[in-house]
């Protein structure tokens, strides 16, 4: 593991657990935790999701999904850190889907794809088990989550994109929309100002990495007119903002619908992945204005 991978290791968990400090799974949410997705049980370890239902609505009540895809650097995280941001839009009306996904350097690319596609196919599966509306899934991603949500979308999409690789996602599943919240989008670009990406990309290939390997994780290669609608959104303090004009570019040229947000405070910076930060107004704001995004386009 490199310096980089360690250092996010240890201090991402550090500062997340100051910012959720107090915190608890509201009352009026349901969840339902620790269920292992993908074939066979192969890896229970970290195939697992957690689904979030409001309390109050009946279970066979077919409710629209948030699919949660967790950042950290491809390197850190899992659902247990999102589980009060997923609890925070599940209130919102949703049933949402947060789960973890196999790291570096332990799992090199394209693990963390093959495990969204298998959660994917897993909501699918589960349709009437957990009350799925099929026709209005959403997907939100952040940091190295929202280059895992980009190129799931692209997998989605995109058959020249999906070929390459051996895995397959159910026909039934389709985003209706998705969100890149503060996401590592262009990923050779990001790595060539920042010398840390070179060591990620090398933990996450297993190698030294080349462009060949980073052209893959590059959303914006493959996105067609048939990519979903996307939220874009960043903020002052996001060390990965100038990534916000590079999606708005590849959503123009490829004609796909979007909105674009870059969100700013009077009290100073707002950092990276301020959104999960439940104790911020702006991050109420945030949450707010993405659910608002995906209501639109789940009714079209």
């Amino acid at each position: 593991m490199s310096i980089a991978s360690d250092f996010i290791r240890t201090n991402f968990a550090k500062g997340d657990a100051i910012r959720d400090e107090g915190l608890e799974i509201p009352s009026d949410v349901k969840r339902y935790s620790d269920i292992t997705y993908g074939d066979k049980g192969e890896h229970p370890q970290w195939q697992m999701l957690d689904v979030y239902r409001p309390a109050n609505v009946p279970e066979d009540k077919k409710l629209p999904v948030i699919v949660v895809i967790h950042g950290g650097g491809w390197v850190y995280g899992d659902k247990e850190v999102y589980k009060y941001y997923s609890a925070s839009l599940c209130q919102r009306g949703f049933a949402v889907v947060c789960y973890s996904y196999r790291l570096a350097p332990e799992y090199t690319f394209p693990a963390s794809l093959e495990d969204s596609v298998a959660v994917a196919n897993w909501i699918v599966d589960n349709e009437d088990k957990y009350g799925f509306d099929l026709n209005n899934i959403s997907g939100v991603g952040d940091s190295a989550g929202g280059t895992l949500i980009g190129i799931t979308a692209a997998f989605l999409t995109n058959k020249e994109y999906a070929d390459k690789f051996d895995f397959t996602v159910s026909d039934k599943f389709k985003f209706k929309s998705i969100a890149f919240n503060c996401a590592a989008f262009e990923i050779k670009s990001v790595k060539e100002s920042d010398e840390n990406m070179g060591s990620l990309m090398d933990d996450l290939f297993g190698k030294k990495v080349t462009d060949e390997d980073l052209d893959v994780m590059n959303a914006g290669n493959y996105i067609t007119e048939a990519y979903p609608p996307s939220f874009l959104m960043s903020a002052t303090g996001d060390f990965l903002k100038d990534e916000l004009p590079k999606m708005v570019e590849v959503m123009i040229k490829n004609s796909v619908p979007f909105t674009s947000k870059y969100y700013t405070s009077p009290n100073g910076d707002l950092g990276h992945v301020f959104h999960c930060n439940l104790r911020l107004p702006e991050a109420a704001q945030c949450n707010d204005d993405e659910v608002e995004f995906f209501r639109q386009y789940a009714l079209a």
